[in-house]
């Protein structure tokens, strides 16, 4: 039986949470543009769908 902190949403949610730290580092000295912060809100929501299926899987 899987763990929840190996479930495959769990994973996801991690790599996705990377993904958006190296996102933000590389552009950490000025402002999102209007493309960029759309980029931003996409991985976010990616994210925040990867951890609430952990959870269900959790629970």
């Amino acid at each position: 039986m899987q763990s929840p902190s190996d479930s495959p949403a769990r994973h996801d949610a991690a790599a996705l949470n990377a993904e958006i730290r190296a996102f933000l580092s590389a552009r950490r000295d000025r402002a999102l543009t209007r493309e960029e912060r759309a980029e931003y809100e996409a991985l976010r929501a990616r994210w925040v769908e990867a951890v609430r299926a952990g959870l269900g899987t959790a629970a």
